[in-house]
């Protein structure tokens, strides 16, 4: 018998509908960008309730209210919603209200709240973790409609049903919940604090692999074939959907039908925010059967060791002085060619990837390394939270 079964043995569970136990009331109306600077009030963003699963008073950013202007107030207890989103799953993203604030504080018009009516039961303690479970999440993507860009029906979000288990119950699972919370964020912590050790290891033992005489280097035009002339790029009401990878700037962009390559090759930005901005690596290899549009310059390498030596390399520098555009960063094929590379032995260029593919597993595979068991911690948290969270539906 499951923890969960021991604590609901002989209790009825009641499922109620959301619209006939609750109120949903919307976001600050009537205000311009102006209001939201030097302002008398605080207010909860679409970032706040999207990426935390309880209210971070401390976070909240200002508003200006005045007085006697009729908006809703956020209160101990509610939940507060993301009102859409671009993926169906993450709209209606949650944040509970689990405390109280000596403040006034309102809710951004992105956002709507729901707040439970005075007779129901419920703690806003097992609010946050209910909320934030697979099956509800699951429930109010089931509401949310759109093609761009989804958002969540008021109409619909009303007829979701959920489970109100008895108070002694609910504190039960907030107590069950919040102690395995904070081993794992414990857990999490350690890893995170190795892992951020590790990665600076890494990046001073890249600096000084890669670190070479200026006699030592070489165009990058030299080292590599490129294969820009071969890529096509494809509009997307065009692709025909398949399991071939479909590469754009940053990575997949999609999944195709055909190929155009067949091989191991170095992709490298040729264009977008992340040349400049470098959130994700801008040269990455990839292998197998492929089609690559024109945004990413191909490169083909006579070995695996060239062709990973020149990644960890463009990775590693600054790539400014090849870039042109503001607006638009761009790195041209010319631009791209004239690129100064070391150029040691072949080798040398396997010694120094060797070492960086154990430190680059280590560090940033999540299929090895310490970023598995953080993923996996995390996955067994969750694991438990949906065994705590699945309650026996009602038999009619």
């Amino acid at each position: 018998m499951s923890e969960l079964e021991k604590l609901l043995e002989g209790v009825d569970m009641e499922w109620k509908a959301l619209g006939d136990i609750s109120e949903i009331y919307g976001g600050l109306k009537g205000k311009s960008k102006e209001d939201f600077t030097d302002g008398n009030a605080k207010y909860v963003s679409y970032k706040n309730i999207f990426y935390n699963i309880e209210v971070d008073f401390d976070k909240l950013d200002d508003v200006k209210v005045a007085s006697g202007e009729s908006q809703y107030e956020v209160r101990y207890g509610d939940v507060l919603f993301t009102g859409s989103s671009e993926i169906a799953i993450e709209a209606g993203m949650s944040s509970a209200v689990t405390s109280n604030s000596d403040i006034k504080v309102f809710l951004n018009s992105f956002s709507f709240g729901l707040r439970f009516n005075s007779d129901i039961e419920i703690l806003p303690e097992f609010s946050k973790y209910l909320f934030r479970s697979h099956f509800m999440r699951k429930a109010i993507a089931k509401t949310a409609n759109g093609v761009t860009r989804f958002n969540v029906s008021k109409k619909s979000f009303k007829k979701l049903q959920i489970p109100i288990p008895p108070i002694k119950i609910q504190k039960e699972i907030v107590r069950i919940l919040d102690t395995f919370t904070e081993l794992t964020t414990e857990l999490t912590t350690e890893l995170t604090t190795e892992l951020t050790a590790r990665k600076k290891q890494y990046s001073y033992y890249r600096e000084q692999l890669l670190t070479f005489e200026e006699n030592e280097f070489e165009s990058l035009g030299n080292l590599a074939e490129n294969l820009d002339s071969k890529r096509k790029p494809i509009a997307s009401g065009l692709r025909e959907s398949g399991v071939i990878p479909y590469y754009g700037a940053s990575g997949i962009v999609d999944y195709v039908k055909d190929y155009i390559f067949d091989g191991d090759y170095l992709l490298i930005s040729e264009d977008g925010a992340n040349l400049t901005a470098r959130k994700t690596p801008i040269a990455f290899s990839i292998g197998g059967k492929n089609w690559v549009n024109n945004h990413a310059h191909v490169l083909k390498f006579d070995t695996y060791a060239e062709r990973r030596f020149v990644e960890y390399y463009l990775n590693s520098i600054d790539l400014t002085p090849y870039i042109s555009g503001a607006a638009q960063p761009k790195l041209n094929k010319r631009n791209l060619n004239s690129i100064k590379i070391p150029n040691p032995s072949i080798k040398e260029k396997q010694r120094i990837v060797n070492i960086l593919d154990k430190f680059d597993t280590l560090t940033t595979s999540i299929s090895e390394g310490l970023p598995k068991e953080i993923d996996l911690r995390k996955k067994q948290y969750e694991y438990y939270r949906e065994k705590l969270l699945t309650f026996p539906k009602q038999v009619n």
